[in-house]
């Protein structure tokens, strides 16, 4: 393991502040993206749109919060991230405030896509970008923390937000939550900000190479340990977005959306779940890999989340099973927010982490196409969801293989040649 220079004493208390506030900021943008299914059928309704139609919507938001990323780490970096965070927060909850007052499908895209995809990828790779510098010794706990807060935000407003759909309606719903999350995203992201030279350790601490020296994105983009990453990370990012956001429908497909299980309906009960296994897993297998290894971690959790979605569909027609299962799918499938963040850094530095980490991190759009609008229409082209799971299973084991097999050897090469990595000839 290579062990970084400890942090001076005094400067102990201000990467955890730094910490609690990204944290607060995360969950403040996480509930466009993670309570989207409870608005599925009240958007279907009023626009009239098909399903497909209507999904495309969450596969903007993904697009824009990830094909922009690098524009936006970039941003960070350049001007500061209070202010491109704070600004990222308020156009996220802009965006639910805007669609309660859309009845058209491209009102829908322009508002809820537009506003809440550009806001919460500001403030997702920004903060990201920040705690990769703040805790160079433990990045994957570190970023886990903070992408928990993703997961872990909609755990406070699942039960609330479909109670609320129900008694009030989904216009007053996103204006109220909408307002109040994205006043809680502004006041967390006014205090953060970039460690000075003196405040973090410059060398990482995860077991595996780690980068001696920086490396700028064309360098990084000419490199294949790259394109491997993101090609893992695209295909893992399928699973769980494609889960996150057609679970509405596939549980009512299933006939099991509102049997109660342990006094509450399957489907906001499973949400809520999720939301918490969704955020465990980030800081969890995080902390794993800080000690066993980037590589033995994602196969371990990634076979785990293939595992889990082939059971998920086994006892599809189980309402108690759909409820357990499908958090055992998300723990298995949300530390990907922690690992790769911290296995790309290691691996290129921390000078453009934050704007390197944005290139990479398109790959969830690429996951949520894939996910969403495509596997709404593999279900509506064949009728079933079983060839939606049966794929996305097999491509969870894929990611596993390629991270023990091909990933592993890769750095493991790369830490004979002192650590340091080559960019290929440009």
């Amino acid at each position: 393991m290579v062990m970084g220079a400890s942090l001076p004493r005094r400067d102990f208390p201000t990467r955890w502040v730094q910490l609690v506030l990204g944290l607060i900021a995360m969950m403040a943008i996480s509930s466009p993206q993670y309570v989207w299914t409870l608005f599925l059928k009240p958007f279907q309704t009023t626009t009239g749109a098909g399903l497909a139609a209507i999904q495309f919507t969450f596969s903007l938001l993904i697009v824009l919060q990830t094909f922009f990323s690098p524009a936006q780490g970039w941003l960070v970096e350049r001007f500061g991230a209070r202010v491109l965070i704070t600004t990222g927060a308020a156009l996220s909850g802009l965006g639910w405030i805007l669609s309660s007052w859309v009845d058209s499908l491209w009102g829908l895209y322009a508002t809820y896509g537009l506003f809440c995809g550009i806001g919460t990828g500001i403030v997702y790779v920004g903060i990201v970008g920040l705690m990769v510098r703040w805790f160079p010794q433990a990045r994957g706990f570190a970023t886990g923390v903070v992408a928990a807060g993703y997961g872990f935000g909609a755990i406070l407003t699942t039960f609330p937000i479909d109670t609320m759909i129900r008694s009030e309606g989904y216009r007053a719903t996103l204006v109220t939550f909408g307002a109040l999350l994205g006043l809680v995203g502004i006041a967390a992201s006014f205090f953060l900000r970039m460690p000075e030279p003196d405040e973090a350790p410059t060398l990482g601490g995860a077991e595996g190479p780690v980068a001696r020296c920086d490396y700028s994105p064309a360098e990084m983009l000419r490199m294949p340990l790259f394109w491997l990453l993101f090609v893992m990370m695209t295909m893992m990012s399928t699973g769980g977005l494609m889960v996150i956001s057609q679970f509405s429908a596939f549980a009512r497909d299933f006939g099991v959306a509102d049997v109660i299980v342990f006094g509450a309906a399957a489907l906001p009960l499973a949400l809520t779940i999720d939301r918490i296994t969704n955020g465990l897993t980030r800081p969890f297998f995080g902390w794993i890999s800080d000690h066993m290894g980037r590589e033995n971690t994602m196969g371990l959790a990634f076979l785990l989340e293939a595992l889990a979605i082939a059971l998920l569909l086994a006892y599809r027609d189980n309402a108690t099973a759909l409820v357990v299962l499908s958090g055992l799918v998300f723990f298995g499938w949300g530390e990907i927010f922690s690992l790769f963040p911290s296995t790309l850094t290691d691996s290129f530095g921390t000078k453009h982490a934050t704007t390197n980490y944005g290139f990479l991190y398109m790959a969830q759009g690429i996951g949520s196409i894939l996910g969403g609008p495509m596997a709404a229409l593999l279900r509506e082209q064949t009728g079933s969801w079983v060839p939606v799971f049966l794929l996305i299973v097999a491509m969870d084991v894929l990611t596993a293989l390629l991270a023990l097999f091909v990933l592993k050897p890769m750095r493991s090469t790369l830490a004979k040649e002192k650590l340091v990595l080559t960019p290929l000839p440009g």
